[in-house]
């Protein structure tokens, strides 16, 4: 069975993006650009919801003519040729080889992940993850922690309807700067 993998930055005090959206803070030095090229070459199709679906076409299309980071320029053409599923009942079919689902989130979840392939790695967000950890459908956590406090913005973890016990995985730090929280979802 193919895996769900939720990987998303945040701040030390918890947010996934600061007042008013901004997600200036993330910093990807050469080995949390490493890790995460690793995340992608396990997966075969990337998931978002639509709120960072957004942003991520309003980027990624054209990186190349933005800006000149190594990371961006390698990641650019990846992101452009792997399948992407944006979950949205209000989101229009965008072009190119996306595929958008409206219909019930537990079902269409469940076939995606009995299907063959690679892991899915859904980046970012925090409603679309907490909608996936209530029916128990994510298997991974990748959380980095970047040394910023937001002093708002949306939480890494939307209020569940239940507790939340994870298995540790993992830590480890990046360039010097963030470190990785690895967990999983504990069996049975």
């Amino acid at each position: 069975m193919r895996k769900i993998i939720y990987y998303v930055h945040s701040s030390l005090d918890g947010h996934i993006d600061g007042p008013g959206g901004a997600f200036d803070w993330t910093l990807l030095g050469p080995e949390l650009a490493a890790y995460s090229d690793s995340l992608q070459e396990r997966a075969d199709t990337f998931l978002y919801g639509r709120v960072v679906w957004e942003m991520m076409a309003g980027y990624w299309p054209h990186a190349e003519s933005i800006s000149d980071d190594p990371h961006d320029l390698a990641f650019a053409p990846v992101w452009r040729r792997t399948p992407k599923i944006v979950f949205s009942r209000t989101l229009e079919q965008p072009e190119g080889n996306v595929r958008v689902i409206g219909g019930d989130l537990a079902e269409e979840v469940t076939t995606l992940k009995l299907s063959p392939g690679k892991d899915l790695l859904l980046m970012g967000g925090s409603t679309l993850p907490a909608a996936l950890t209530d029916l128990g459908l994510i298997d991974e956590y990748h959380i980095v922690v970047h040394p910023v406090v937001l002093g708002g913005g949306k939480p890494l973890f939307l209020q569940g309807k239940d507790r939340l016990n994870l298995q540790f995985v993992e830590s480890r730090s990046f360039d010097a700067r963030t470190v990785l929280l690895r967990y999983e979802r504990p069996a049975g």
